[in-house]
């Protein structure tokens, strides 16, 4: 089975089939989220921009996620602010927050259809023990001045918990939806789409950069390295960096009435839940399962553990879909965003985590 977000998407499919070189201001390698949403910006401000994808638009990271839009990771900002300070935790939480915004805004200004609605979202705890640490994350939050949450000990969950975290007006969406909404508005707005195209390196010159594919290479004076994991590794060196995560995502159809929100459990074994429309049916979707990529796993360890657990609730539910995801996780769960190195002031890059 495939991730629930390419049911039905009619891919976008623009290959430079003249294999000639191509002259822009900025080259913008991936076409996830991150990738296609500069671009969108770009574009809208006049810049010239092309953007490359080794496959199609949102395939990969992008395409399989829960989908949701959240400030709250688990529990992360009392880490946050103890191994750093509360300014920086501060606009970590500022930024997150703006980002749910502006995608609402794009939403609304490009008239994008892809199912986007707010929901609140709840780190819980089924175990009493963690309580301290959610209380923990609670002053946390507190000391940074936030107000959009509340600390409650009933959800709409199908079972009792111990407590939970909630962040208010948070979101989710259909993702390959999104980024189709955005490739139509970069599109208009001048910029091209190149995908199954795979670079293979980028190269600093005189005027900037030339980005090298298979068959042809694109001369740029930027170039964002939007892709999963960094693909050029000298400068930067984020292979020494980073390691690589491995989650798995079920969704299924109840056979009876969902809850509302969104969640994702304080501790492990940790399970995300999230409902998504499909037809007209309300599925719900259970992430988990995480471990490092290239660790042995099994079935049940994986897609069956979460079967399993979402059995408890809903026994007589039906499999419909089931996918995977992997996470790049950086030393200091930091996301890299900037210069892609002190010497390379015009080439930028963002990891996901």
């Amino acid at each position: 089975m495939d991730s629930l977000w390419f049911k039905d998407i009619k891919f976008y499919e623009n290959k430079n089939d003249e294999n000639k070189n191509l002259e822009t201001e900025i080259c913008i390698v991936g076409a996830g989220i991150f990738g296609m949403t500069c671009a969108y910006y770009l574009t809208k401000l006049g810049y010239k921009v092309i953007v490359v994808d080794k496959d199609r638009i949102g395939f990969k990271t992008t395409g399989h996620t829960t989908a949701k839009i959240t400030s709250e990771h688990g529990l992360f900002y009392d880490y946050l602010v103890n191994s750093y300070s509360k300014e920086f935790s501060k606009n970590y939480l500022k930024a997150n927050e703006q980002a749910i915004d502006n995608i609402e805004e794009i939403i609304k200004q490009e008239k994008i259809n892809c199912d986007f609605t707010r929901e609140n979202h709840f780190v819980y705890t089924t175990k009493q023990e963690d309580i301290v640490s959610l209380k923990k994350e609670v002053k946390a939050l507190q000391d940074i001045g936030f107000k959009n949450f509340d600390f409650v000990t009933k959800t709409g969950l199908p079972f009792e918990i111990q407590g939970a975290i909630c962040f208010k007006n948070q979101a989710k969406f259909h993702p390959l939806k999104y980024l189709y909404g955005l490739c139509n508005s970069i599109i208009s707005n001048g910029g091209q789409i190149f995908t199954n195209s795979a670079v293979y390196d980028v190269e600093k010159n005189v005027d900037g950069y030339t980005t090298y594919l298979n068959k042809y290479k694109i001369n740029s004076k930027y170039v964002i390295i939007a892709t999963h994991y960094p693909i050029i590794n000298f400068p930067g060196f984020y292979f020494t960096k980073m390691y690589q995560s491995t989650s798995y995502l079920i969704a299924v159809d109840p056979k009876k009435t969902l809850f509302n929100g969104m969640y994702i459990s304080s501790s492990n074994p940790v399970f995300s839940f999230r409902t998504a429309k499909y037809g007209n049916k309300d599925l719900l979707i259970v992430g988990g399962g995480e471990h490092k990529t290239g660790q042995p796993t099994s079935y049940e360890n994986s897609y069956g553990l979460l079967e399993k657990e979402a059995r408890k609730y809903y026994p007589d539910l039906e499999v419909l879909f089931h996918w995977n995801t992997r996470d790049c996780i950086s030393l200091d769960k930091i996301p890299y965003i900037g210069q892609y190195s002190l010497n390379d002031p015009n080439m930028f890059v963002r990891n996901r985590i």
